[in-house]
């Protein structure tokens, strides 16, 4: 089970920053996700979250909050199956450009580029969104705040 720390990242307009990916030799099988990746060596969640919001974003000026939602998930990517923990984490940012800075090669070939979504935008849309529920979830916060605890998603096994 790979240990991945995810960011929701707002900016001060309420919009949330998704990635635009893809499998890697198939540029139509497409889908929208938060930033985030892996955890590296002896790094805590937190410590993944930043570097790799860095990493695909080039967004240092965050202020990380607390973990909104847990999840769980199974999918075919690249050749693969990957099995996931993973945790999303709340940050915000006054810093809205965005420029990859330190790509994988398999993110270099996957990753098409990033997106300030509205949470009406992602409620209206047609395209693949990950987590499935992000609209939802994304009114939720906008509307409570952040739930006390962690929230533990369904798991989605694609």
């Amino acid at each position: 089970m790979r240990k991945v720390a995810r960011v929701v990242l707002l900016d001060p307009e309420d919009r949330v920053l998704l990635l635009h990916g893809h499998e890697p030799d198939d540029e139509t099988d497409d889908w929208w996700f938060t930033p985030g990746g892996g955890l590296e060596g002896d790094e805590t969640r937190e410590q993944a979250a930043l570097r790799e919001l860095a990493e695909e974003t080039g967004i240092t000026d965050v202020r990380l909050g607390p973990v909104l939602w847990r999840r769980r998930c199974s999918f075919p990517f690249a050749g693969r199956r990957w099995d996931q923990d993973e945790w999303y984490f709340l940050a915000r940012t006054t810093q809205t450009e965005t420029a990859a800075t330190a790509l994988t090669e398999l993110e270099r070939l996957s990753v098409a580029g990033a997106r300030w979504w509205t949470c009406r935008e992602l409620e209206r849309t047609h395209e693949t969104v990950y987590p499935t529920r992000l609209a939802g979830l994304l009114r939720a916060l906008l509307d409570e705040g952040p739930p006390p605890a962690p929230v533990t998603l369904d798991t989605e096994i694609v």
